[in-house]
């Protein structure tokens, strides 16, 4: 049982909330709204803290997934009157640049990459194959667009446009949230939104991040050496635990490694 003695000054707390991976996979500890949900809830609003500072090691993912926990993240911040500081290690590419965004300032090592804010779709065809071996593929749609690009049918010009205006429209989303966030600290004489990715001491002079900075030394000097840190993450469930979902696991992890790869990562 804890005795506080009144007008004793304790130290400030820092919530610190790991964002590792790639956003929107499956398996433990996967990025997500509703997994992610319950940890932000406590690292905003446990005690007062000083800040919440955000751990992003992320190439990307889904951008729903990804606008969800960046709102998410803005909401506790505007409503309990809580900073927001990011601090990227290895990357905070497209989904991870989304989430360092959310914050109020963005901080990296010298060597993170940064940026990425842009939008992919990937996939393959495969109609060339199956006619070789003798296949012959049969699809009944209602609907003429319910097809669209079926990778066992040759890709349609009308299918392109459409996905494209899809995309289109979700790169809008993402130059939206970023302007909003960086303000005038982007440098807007530079094209920013092409997808490019930058190493953090040009970021810092786009405009993308604040400065070169690491988590506890940075805090430190914001907040004094006595400042505490309170660690909150997603936390693995007991199937996991006792191994029921390594195949699940194991696919999240080759799929996690190869948006990690595009990265050189």
């Amino acid at each position: 049982m804890r005795f506080r003695l009144p007008f004793v000054k304790r130290p400030p707390v820092v919530s610190v909330v790991r964002l590792n991976g790639a956003i929107g996979m499956a398996g433990r500890g996967a990025l997500n709204d509703i997994t992610l949900a319950p940890v932000l809830e406590r690292a905003f609003r446990r005690g007062k803290p000083a800040a919440v500072a955000l751990e992003i090691n992320s190439p990307g993912g889904s951008p729903v997934q990804s606008s969800l926990i960046g709102a998410r993240i803005r909401r506790l911040s505007e409503e309990l009157d809580v900073p927001v500081i990011a601090f990227v290690e290895d990357v905070a590419a497209s989904g991870g640049y989304w989430l360092a965004a959310a914050a109020d300032e963005i901080y990296a090592d010298e060597s993170s990459v940064l940026g990425s804010i842009g939008v992919i779709s990937a996939g393959f065809g495969a109609h060339v194959f199956l006619a070789r071996q003798g296949i012959e593929r049969r699809v009944h749609t209602a609907g003429k667009s319910k097809s669209m690009l079926d990778p066992f049918r040759p890709e349609q010009k009308e299918d392109v446009a459409r996905l494209e205006g899809l995309l289109g429209d979700i790169h809008a989303n993402f130059i939206n949230h970023v302007t909003a966030r960086r303000g005038d600290k982007l440098d807007t004489s530079e094209e920013l939104f092409t997808g490019e990715v930058w190493l953090a001491r040009r970021a810092e002079a786009l405009g993308l991040i604040d400065g070169i900075g690491h988590l506890k030394p940075f805090l430190q000097a914001r907040f004094g050496k006595k400042v505490k840190f309170r660690r909150y993450g997603v936390k693995r469930p007991m199937l996991g635990r006792i191994g029921l979902s390594v195949a699940q696991d194991a696919m999240a992890i080759v799929e996690e490694r190869a948006h990690f790869a595009r990265f050189g990562l």
